[in-house]
């Protein structure tokens, strides 16, 4: 789950990393509001799950209450686009108001997976203020990294190695150390899988804190976590993405116009790549997962065929747990319920196969059922055409 950064900055903030003070504000007359309070030499930020913000119009600098206002009209309602957000870019909906101050260096810290190691890592950049991605190409030396033992966290000389690493003065140090301390400390303990605070800046008189702070947490821990469903913001999530979410089933779309449905994730990794080898482009990852019943079936069509772009359906599943005389049933009710206008093609192996294709071949509907993967993909690439 992605969160803003005002609310990413509330929770660092309660572990001890030092952020500017700011207030989130919804309307033009709450940003007013908070840049009297923080007396008019303020920073107005849009608030999306994005980065690039900046680049695309959505961070403004002003010195006085009446710029403010101005900048929060502009800001607030905007359809902001950024390299994140595709060319449909994001609207913004809420604004962060937030203090103003003299930095004398950007830098950048991180944590996330490293997969290869299969432990935490944490990562520090005298390049801050840059995305991390360009960094690691064109200078990958100057990403320090930390490994964090598991059990063990993130001990305080690793904090000081990295603190020196990038360039913080000595006086500074302790104070950088704590605050990646106090960063792996949160990390950790709210589950995330990635935490950034980028730019992490040294200001003039210094002091370090958090200008940005971007944090996701792992979705598979939110039942530990019951205090952050509130932070959820369904506006900054595909409404395909969330009506799926709601019948426990993995979907994300894409860009192509074969809509797929299978069963396990490393399945429909296939599945997506052997329509990219037949010559055609996946509309989504729909994972219905290995023991789906009928009414998750109708609910994972009816998602895919909400998608305009769908030209045909792809169902690919193997079945153990999820048998295909169910799946069969399931898909040929929802084909009646739905009134299914595009192609499916549906390539099925394993528990009662044979009973699933008498299903389908009885239904009335014209099914086209594959001989196969490679058939299945060849037949769905050619039935979206």
């Amino acid at each position: 789950m992605k969160i803003h950064e005002y609310q990413g900055k509330a929770i660092l903030a309660r572990y001890g990393v030092p952020v500017p003070k700011g207030k989130v504000a919804f309307t033009v007359e709450e940003a007013e509001a908070a840049a009297k309070e923080l007396g008019g030499f303020v920073v107005v930020k849009a608030q999306i799950h994005a980065g690039g913000r900046g680049k695309g119009g959505g961070v403004k600098v002003v010195k006085t209450v009446e710029d403010a206002v101005t900048a929060a009209r502009k800001i607030l309602g905007m359809q902001l686009v950024t390299h994140q957000t595709g060319p449909q870019g994001q609207k913004v909906g809420r604004l962060l108001v937030e203090e103003a101050l003299p930095i004398e260096k950007e830098l950048y810290l991180g944590i996330t997976l490293d997969r290869a190691s299969g432990k935490n890592v944490f990562m520090a950049s005298s390049e801050g203020g840059m995305e991390i991605e360009q960094v690691a190409h064109d200078t990958p030396d100057r990403i320090l990294k930390e490994v964090i033992e598991p059990g063990i966290g993130l001990s305080g000389y690793q904090a000081r190695k990295l603190a020196f690493g990038i360039g913080i003065p000595a006086a500074s140090v302790n104070a950088a150390a704590k605050a990646m301390l106090a960063l792996a400390k949160a990390y950790d303990e709210i589950d995330c899988s990635l935490a950034e605070i980028n730019p992490f800046i040294l200001l003039k008189d210094g002091r370090v804190m958090a200008l940005d702070a971007k944090i996701n947490i792992d979705d598979n821990a939110m039942f530990r976590h019951p205090e952050f469903a509130d932070l959820r913001d369904l506006a900054e999530e595909d409404p395909l993405e969330v009506e799926a979410s709601k019948f426990s089933l993995n979907y994300i779309k894409l860009d192509g116009n074969i809509a797929c449905m299978v069963n396990g994730a490393g399945l429909a990794m296939g599945t997506m790549d052997i329509i990219k080898h037949a010559g055609g482009e996946p509309a989504n990852f729909l994972d219905v997962g290995g023991g789906a019943n009928e009414e998750q079936i109708k609910n994972a069509l009816r998602i895919l065929l909400s998608d305009s772009a769908v030209k045909a359906v792809f169902i690919n599943i193997f079945g153990g747990i999820l048998r295909c005389d169910i799946l069969a049933t399931g898909v040929v009710n929802a084909a009646r319920e739905l009134g299914i206008r595009v192609p499916i093609v549906i390539r099925m192996e394993g528990t009662n196969v044979a009973e699933g294709k008498k299903i389908l071949a009885e239904s009335g509907f014209n099914f086209a059922v594959a001989d196969g993967m490679k058939d299945g993909a060849e037949q769905a690439v050619k039935a979206a055409q």
